[in-house]
């Protein structure tokens, strides 16, 4: 598995700010474990949705007669490699176009 290492960059202003709400000591532990935690709950938020979502679509599909996974890797998976699956991007890029509308990060020339 993979892992993402993101930088991110407070100004000595915006680590005052934030170490007025979070404990955080001159290693800044504090603030790194907070935009941890603030990123896990995300993606577990984000895993719920997937899941709920995923579930009641292959549940509903009658051309789908394998057994739902139990664990969430096996899961998303077998999810994100079905044609049917459009990850966020592809959906607003679909959507978009099909308002021809300009997507986010490109220009409508």
């Amino acid at each position: 598995m993979a892992n993402h290492t993101k930088t991110i960059t407070l100004t000595d202003v915006q680590q005052k700010i934030l170490s007025n709400d979070i404990y955080n000591d001159t290693d800044n532990k504090g603030i790194d474990d907070w935009v941890q935690e603030a990123v896990d709950g995300k993606v577990n938020n984000a895993w719920k949705r997937f899941q709920n979502e995923w579930t009641t679509k292959l549940m509903n599909d009658s051309s789908f007669t394998d057994s739902i996974p139990s664990n969430q890797t096996d899961f998303v998976n077998l999810v994100t490699a079905r044609s049917d699956y459009k990850n966020r991007k592809k959906r607003d890029d679909d959507n978009a176009s099909s308002l021809g509308t300009p997507v986010y990060g490109t220009t409508n020339e």
